[in-house]
């Protein structure tokens, strides 16, 4: 049966949580679609006012691309969405304060054996790092009314803090499996733009006649357009997911130092 704590860490949890991928993927693809369709196919971008002929700007040979455009945009724009919502939810998770300025200050506060102020501190910084220092000092006070052998007492500590550990770390790291899996598909489907474009060039050049050099260069623009589009998007997601890895092995870094520095407290300043 579940503690009050455990219920409430949960709670917290979920309040933490960003919005979902599947959200932002349909909401991405809609605004993509639209895009497409009423900013790249706007007959101004074509000669004669007429999307059938040839583009006279970026735009227009965007639209040429055909289906691989919308997919990429959707890629890009989820990208985007998701790193400003990862943005704010770590920063969130971090707490008010200076994450670094809070371990050093906790830790002060555990040499000197003032619990209290260690979990006023919590408070105050609040987040997912002070929520799960929160719940090991807490531990901590419960095993000192204890009768219990010195090395369990260290142990349910050390479990307190894992637990907490990983009722927050799920709601750290949501979607950047998402971001990660862009880094690879922006490209890809970059590169597959491309082969179809060269497709088209190489058809312009194996018709009979002469050679239909507007053809031929809208197909090797077409294919540019995509490979810059799908390098761009993959690039995005590469910076993105590495920014935000950083950010959550620093955070990761500070819960395994204050959890060392928790149970060592207790070890040397108890007999049992």
């Amino acid at each position: 049966m579940e503690t009050k704590k455990q219920t409430a860490a949960k709670r917290d949890g979920k309040k933490s949580r960003g919005i979902s991928a599947g959200i932002v993927i349909i909401f991405s693809f809609i605004l993509a679609v639209c895009f497409f369709l009423f900013v790249l196919g706007d007959s101004k971008n074509f000669e004669g006012n007429n999307s059938d002929n040839h583009p006279i700007n970026l735009l227009g040979t965007m639209f040429k691309g055909g289906f691989v455009v919308p997919i990429i945009l959707t890629l890009l724009l989820t990208v985007i969405i998701l790193s400003v919502e990862r943005f704010f939810a770590l920063s969130k998770a971090k707490g008010r304060g200076n994450l670094i300025n809070f371990v050093y200050n906790v830790k002060a506060d555990l040499k000197k054996g003032n619990i209290e102020s260690a979990e006023s501190r919590c408070a105050n910084q609040q987040g997912s790092v002070a929520a799960i220092v929160d719940a090991g000092l807490k531990k901590y006070k419960e095993m000192e009314a204890q009768s219990l052998p010195k090395e369990t007492k260290i142990d349910e500590i050390k479990a307190e803090i894992e637990e907490a550990t990983a009722l927050q770390l799920p709601s750290m790291q949501q979607n950047l499996p998402i971001i990660a899996t862009i880094s690879t598909l922006g490209t890809l489907m970059g590169l597959f733009g491309t082969v179809l474009g060269m497709i088209r060039s190489f058809q312009a050049l194996g018709t009979g006649g002469a050679v239909d050099s507007a053809a031929l260069s809208v197909g090797i623009s077409e294919a540019l357009v995509n490979t810059a589009c799908g390098i761009l998007t993959g690039a995005l997601a590469i910076i993105s997911y590495a920014y935000f890895s950083g950010k959550i092995d620093n955070m990761t870094y500070a819960i395994d130092e204050m959890g060392f520095a928790i149970t060592q407290t207790y070890a040397e300043t108890h007999n049992s």
